[in-house]
């Protein structure tokens, strides 16, 4: 399952706050998709990196970086702010459209777990500035109130053995407006641990990315 992943460590400044990132930019790069992580998760996500290594090797850009500070991320109430961590993605998103290594990108989001509620909630805050999104495993149903400004191509994907949230997600993807798919993963559990689950998640989201975006 491992890659090896080529990045830079970057900082985001925003504000009062400092936000720690892995930026990979691949040579002609045309494509910059941002990882929104799930509460306890960061930029470190081996899941997150797996994938985001199979995006670069089809020449997408990757950002992975975390959505709060080492702090904010040691309260319980923090990690499951989905307004605050919709605010943030949308903050570190204007920052990635003025920084000189990544002006005028194609912009895209995946969405893991609670992620997917704040990446699903920025896509609606920026319609069509965004050009795609795909959620792992997701709690779209955690930013129901935004899915039908949804504009950006969306993916749900899901494994088959995560009954609960297959039902969320039902009920998420009925909500968006958009272009949409959901994918049901079999003989898979939330993490995708499963032998070659986590790689079927990653081919699934990089041909989304590849059949929405402008691909150089």
């Amino acid at each position: 399952m491992l890659l090896k992943e080529e990045h830079k460590s970057i900082e985001i400044p925003l504000g009062k706050v400092v936000l720690k990132g892995n930026l990979s930019v691949p040579d002609n790069a045309s494509v910059l998709v941002l990882f929104s992580h799930g509460s306890g998760s960061s930029r470190l996500s081996p899941r997150n990196n797996y994938v985001a290594g199979v995006l670069q090797q089809e020449g997408l850009g990757t950002l992975l970086f975390d959505l709060l500070t080492e702090e904010e991320d040691k309260l319980y109430k923090t990690r499951f702010n989905i307004d605050l961590l919709t605010r943030r993605l949308i903050a570190v998103t204007e920052w990635i459209k003025t920084h000189k290594e990544t002006k005028g990108l194609q912009i895209a989001y995946f969405g893991a777990s609670t992620g997917a509620a704040s990446a699903l909630g920025a896509a609606a805050y920026f319609a069509d500035e965004i050009g795609a999104v795909v959620s792992r495993g997701g709690r779209p149903d955690l930013a129901m109130s935004e899915l039908h400004e949804v504009t950006a191509p969306t993916l749900f994907i899901v494994g088959g053995w995560d009954k609960v949230v297959i039902g969320l997600n039902k009920k998420a993807y009925d909500k968006l407006r958009c272009e949409r798919k959901l994918e049901i993963v079999p003989g898979a559990t939330h993490l995708f641990a499963e032998e070659g689950k986590l790689e079927e998640v990653a081919a699934l989201s990089a041909k989304w990315f590849k059949d929405h975006l402008k691909i150089n």
